[in-house]
C-alpha cells in the first residue's frame, strides 16, 4: 500500500487505458446446424445479390433503378418517383420486423442476414482455403516473412480484392444496365461516376469484410448500442446456462463432475474460439454478440463428446434459466405481429390496386372566373398527365360533378409515351343559374382507352357567381 500523498508507480502496461490494440480474431470453422443455416442463408444472398442484375423480364433488365431516366423496374412493375409513397411503407415494414424478430429472438438479422456477416462469411472462407485452420492462420501471422507466406498473403488479397471488384460492378449494375456497364467496362468506357461507385463499393467491401469485420458490428453498427431496449427476460438469446455449467474445469471423459465439484463446462474455450467477435458467452449476454449461434454448434459437439446432454449454450430466455416459464406469445411479440401483416397487406393491397396513371390539376389564377357570350360562365384548368405505365397510352378527359357541365378539350382524345408529362389547358362552362354556392366540387375522370383498368378520378373547384 501506498503511503498518503504519495502517487502509485504508473504501469507502461496498465490494461486501463483509454484506448485497447485491437487485436485480430480467429474464428475457428465449426460444423452444426445452425453452422449450415448460417451457411445456406450466405450461399442464398450471394446467389441473389449477384444474380439479379443478370436477369431479363422482356427486353429490359428485371431489376433496374435507372436514376437518369427516373424509372424503377422491378420485374413487371415500374415506378416512378411519385410512388415514393411506396418506397416509405416498404421501409417502415423493414423497421417494424427489425423489432419484431429482435424482440422475438435477438440479433437473427446480424447472425444470418446482415450485408457484413454475409460478405465477412465469404472472405473468412476464402481466407481458409488459402490460409488454412484456425491454428495455421495463427502460426503464419506470427512466422517471420518468407516468400510462403508472402505468396499466400498476396494469394488471399488478390482473390479479395478481384471479388470486391465484382461486388462493386454488380452493386451498379442495379443502376445502369448490366450488359451495357460489362461492354463499357471491357472497352474502357465507363463514365466517372460509374468508375466512383465501383472502386467506392469496392473498397468498402474490401475494407468491411476483409480488414473490419467484427469491428463493423461492435463500434460502428448503431444496432448493436440500442437492440437491448428490443429486450426483455422472454426473449431468446444465445445464453450459457451457468446454473448447469459451473463451477468449470477439465476434466477425465469417465470422471464424475459430481464427485469433483465440478458443473458440466469442461472449460474448453471452443466457444471463445468460435465466436467471430471474440467474445466469451460465458461471460453472459453481451452486445457483442451477433447471434451467429457458432458457440451453440461447438458446445453441443463438446457435450456429445464428453457423454453429457446437449444445450449448455443454447437459444433460451433469461427466465428459462432463472427457473421462470417463458412466454413467447406475450403482448408485444403479438402487437408487433399484428402491425406487421397489417402494413405487409396494406403494401401488398396497394401495389396490386396501383393505377400506373397521375392527373395533377390546376386553376387558373389569373381569374376566378369569366363570363362569356351566351350567359354562360368559364373556369380555365392546366391537367398535368403523367404516363407511369411501360407503353404508350391513348386517353379520354371527362367531367362531371354539375348540372349542365360542358367540357372544353380542344385536343379531345389524346396520346401520352410511357412517362411523358403532358400538359393540357380545358375549360368547363355552365349556366350560372345552377349554381347554389360561389365555389363548388367538380370532377375530371381520365381512362385508358387501351385498359378499362387504367383510370383516374380527381376532384377540383368551379368557381362562379351566385345569381339570386
Amino acid at each position: 500500500m501506498s503511503s498518503p500523498g504519495k502517487k502509485p508507480e504508473e504501469n507502461p502496461d496498465d490494461s486501463d487505458s483509454l484506448y485497447q490494440k485491437h487485436k485480430k480474431v480467429y474464428p475457428r470453422q465449426v460444423q452444426g446446424l445452425f453452422a449450415r443455416l448460417r451457411a445456406s442463408g450466405v450461399i442464398s444472398l450471394l446467389l441473389i445479390y449477384y444474380g439479379t442484375p443478370w436477369l431479363r423480364w422482356g427486353d429490359r433488365q428485371a431489376v433496374l433503378f435507372d436514376l437518369p431516366n427516373r424509372q424503377f423496374h422491378i420485374f413487371s412493375l415500374t415506378f416512378w418517383p411519385q410512388d415514393f409513397f411506396y418506397l416509405a411503407i416498404l421501409l417502415i415494414l423493414a423497421a417494424i420486423s427489425l423489432f419484431f424478430f429482435t424482440a422475438l429472438a435477438g440479433r437473427l438479422w446480424c447472425g444470418y442476414s446482415c450485408p457484413q456477416t454475409v460478405w465477412t462469411e465469404a472472405f473468412l472462407w476464402i481466407e481458409r482455403k488459402i490460409e488454412g485452420t484456425r491454428s495455421q492462420q495463427m502460426k503464419l501471422d506470427k512466422a517471420a516473412m518468407s516468400s510462403r507466406k508472402f505468396n499466400k498473403k498476396l494469394l488471399k488479397h488478390f482473390i479479395w480484392l478481384i471479388f470486391s471488384a465484382f461486388t462493386g460492378f454488380t452493386f451498379v449494375g442495379y443502376f445502369t444496365p448490366v450488359d451495357v456497364l460489362w461492354h463499357h467496362l471491357i472497352n474502357f468506357e465507363l463514365g466517372p461516376w460509374e468508375n466512383f461507385w465501383i472502386i467506392f463499393y469496392s473498397l468498402a467491401t474490401y475494407g468491411n469484410a476483409g480488414w473490419l469485420r467484427e469491428q463493423v458490428c461492435i463500434y460502428m453498427c448503431p444496432y448493436a448500442r440500442f437492440q437491448s431496449a428490443m429486450f426483455d427476460k422472454d426473449t431468446l438469446v444465445i445464453s450459457y446456462d451457468d446454473n448447469r455449467g459451473d463451477p468449470r474445469g477439465s476434466r477425465r471423459k469417465s470422471a464424475d463432475p459430481k464427485e469433483l465439484g465440478l458443473g458440466d463446462c469442461v472449460d474448453c474455450t471452443l466457444c471463445v474460439q468460435v465466436c467471430p467477435t471474440g467474445i466469451d458467452i460465458r461471460d453472459g449476454l453481451q452486445y457483442q454478440c451477433i447471434g451467429c449461434a457458432a458457440c451453440v454448434d461447438v458446445c453441443n459437439e463438446v457435450m456429445d463428446k464428453v457423454g453429457y446432454k446437449q444445450g449448455l449454450i443454447r437459444y433460451t430466455t433469461e427466465n428459462e434459466i432463472d427457473g421462470i416459464k417463458t412466454n413467447l406469445f406475450r403482448p408485444r411479440i403479438i402487437l408487433y405481429a399484428t402491425i406487421l401483416a397489417g402494413v405487409a397487406i396494406a403494401l401488398i393491397f396497394a401495389i396490386l390496386n396501383r393505377v400506373p396513371l397521375e392527373l395533377d390539376i390546376i386553376r387558373d389564377r389569373n381569374a376566378l372566373y369569366r363570363e362569356i357570350n351566351g350567359g354562360l360562365v368559364e373556369n380555365i384548368y392546366n391537367l398535368r398527365i403523367i404516363n407511369m405505365s411501360n407503353t404508350k397510352r391513348r386517353y379520354r378527359l371527362e367531367a362531371s360533378g354539375l348540372e349542365g357541365l360542358t367540357l372544353i378539350n380542344p385536343k379531345g382524345d389524346f396520346d401520352v409515351d410511357s412517362g411523358e408529362v403532358y400538359q393540357l389547358n380545358v375549360q368547363i362552362r355552365l349556366d350560372p343559374v345552377i349554381l347554389k354556392r360561389p365555389s363548388n366540387e367538380i370532377f375530371f375522370s381520365l381512362e385508358s382507352m387501351d385498359s378499362e383498368h387504367i383510370k383516374i378520378r380527381e376532384k377540383a373547384r368551379f368557381i362562379g357567381p351566385v345569381i339570386r
